[in-house]
């Protein structure tokens, strides 16, 4: 599957359009030439590895206590260090982020994740790395 985004649902945006576009003639292209037995070479790449989906602070009624706190806000894959302002509370109070490595929060304050008690997913950046790949050719 591709997701291509942000967009807001029920939105079509020319932009994310194009792009999806991008993205699956590219997969076509490589299914192509690997089909065709291109060798491509090894490589490296980073990635977002997904940790845990993070909750918003909420009572014991179970109501949300505390919003994204603005400078989080839009932030999406942006580095997020120990101490950074994660959520402001309805008094404006701001509670840090408290963890021990830098993570890349996505998802973040998604209108179809607040029934899920999802305020944004943490992930944390690996590489990946693969041998070259080429497909047997009879």
């Amino acid at each position: 599957g591709v997701e291509v985004g942000p967009q807001p649902q029920g939105v079509a945006r020319a932009d994310i359009l194009d792009k999806m576009r991008k993205i699956v003639k590219h997969g076509l292209d490589f299914v192509q030439l690997f089909n065709e037995g291109k060798e491509f070479p090894p490589c490296t790449i980073e990635v977002f590895k997904i940790m845990e989906k993070v909750d918003y602070p909420r009572n014991k009624n179970d109501e949300i206590t505390a919003i994204i706190h603005p400078k989080l806000q839009d932030q999406d894959w942006q580095p997020l260090n120990n101490g950074d302002p994660l959520f402001l509370t309805l008094d404006g109070e701001v509670i840090p982020y408290q963890g021990n490595c830098t993570v890349y929060p996505t998802f973040i304050n998604e209108a179809a994740y607040y029934e899920k008690k999802q305020a944004f997913v943490k992930t944390e950046k690996i590489k990946l790395s693969a041998k070259h790949l080429r497909a047997s050719v009879p």
